[in-house]
């Protein structure tokens, strides 16, 4: 297997992004080609022990900034690192691509200029992947497409399926719709007419799930336009540092709270590395003919190499082949009747 990663893409760039490349050579044995500025990364590289590793460079010019605007940077920095890292994907030098760089820019990239979308694909997915008490559940869209139209969810829950089941390990996977109430007929018409798609599209749909049943294990998949879940996953992350930030705090304001937060500890790290990001490393775009997982922009090496394990699992799944099944097979995502080739 052979792991293209944006070596130009996280905020520190190109340390963490080499680190957890190397770190992620040295576990799992397969060839990491980083792509970026060549003398940097070899700079980088020359850091660590990279003797005998599966590990190669590609030169790429130019790099992506998260101030780059999306629909500008898609065609005006042909030699980026997401580009090139992209284009190696497409002509079949490499089998996954995987970035902490700017995702707006990622998505343009990846949907008009590289890899294009699955064929009867609407709008490509993106996804961010959670994991409480030792299970793990994908949330999408959180933000390729804010508005959004019934047929669109549908193939969202569809791709949401395929990769819960192929690379998480989810037998049957549980899909869901994001919604105000739990009882048919609740939500926006979007979301009622989303729930008529889904009940005939093959998958398994349980119906709708409240954001109180967001972390509760209740489903494996769950469904909402890219504002919504761009929203929800902001609001989420926002809260868990608000609340680990109120708890060490407490912990440090006198002696008494001192002594009992040094003997929480190994508890308090228990229950932050279930929430922890940077455990899951990336999430993957789906509906690109092609496996891209993004990671944060924030990611240490640590991040960088579990995305690469999320692009691992990816390949072995076989997940661009099963979501091209997958969407010919479901009724209402094979339609091409209401399909928009506009991006």
């Amino acid at each position: 297997m052979r792991i293209v990663v944006d070596a130009m893409g996280s905020d520190q760039n190109p340390g963490p992004d080499v680190e957890g490349s190397v770190l992620a050579a040295r576990e799992y044995g397969e060839t990491i080609v980083l792509v970026g500025d060549q003398a940097r990364v070899e700079q980088e590289l020359s850091r660590h022990a990279t003797s005998g590793l599966p590990i190669e460079v590609v030169h790429a010019p130019e790099q992506v900034t998260m101030e780059d605007k999306p629909g500008v940077v898609g065609r005006s920095k042909p030699g980026s690192s997401m580009h090139v890292g992209m284009r190696l994907v497409q002509e079949g030098r490499g089998d996954a691509f995987v970035t902490a760089g700017n995702t707006g820019a990622a998505l343009a990239i990846a949907t008009l200029q590289t890899l294009r979308r699955i064929p009867g694909v609407h709008r490509p997915a993106l996804s961010t992947i959670l994991s409480l008490h030792g299970q793990s559940m994908i949330l999408l869209d959180i933000g390729a497409s804010t508005d959004c139209r019934p047929e669109w969810l549908a193939q969202f829950a569809v791709m949401g399926g395929v990769y819960a089941e192929r690379a998480l390990g989810k037998t049957s996977a549980r899909v869901a719709l994001l919604s105000n109430g739990e009882e048919e007929g609740k939500g926006s018409t979007l979301v009622q007419e989303s729930a008529e798609l889904l009940s005939r599209s093959g998958v398994n749909f349980i119906g709708n799930v409240e954001p109180k049943d967001v972390l509760s294990n209740k489903a494996d998949v769950i469904v909402m336009d890219g504002f919504v879940g761009n929203v929800m996953i902001k609001t989420l992350e926002a809260m868990s540092r608000t609340l680990f930030g109120l708890i060490r705090q407490e912990l440090t304001s006198d002696l008494r709270s001192k002594v009992g937060g040094l003997l929480s500890r190994p508890a308090f790290r228990r229950v932050y590395s279930q929430v922890d990001p940077f455990e899951i490393g990336g999430a993957p775009m789906l509906g690109v003919n092609g496996v891209v997982i993004i990671g944060h922009g924030r990611s240490n090496a640590m991040a960088i190499k579990n995305a690469i394990r999320q692009a691992r699992s990816a390949v072995n799944g076989q997940i661009v082949e099963a979501i091209r099944e997958g969407i010919e097979q479901s009724s209402p995502a094979a339609s091409s009747r209401d399909q928009d080739t506009s991006e």
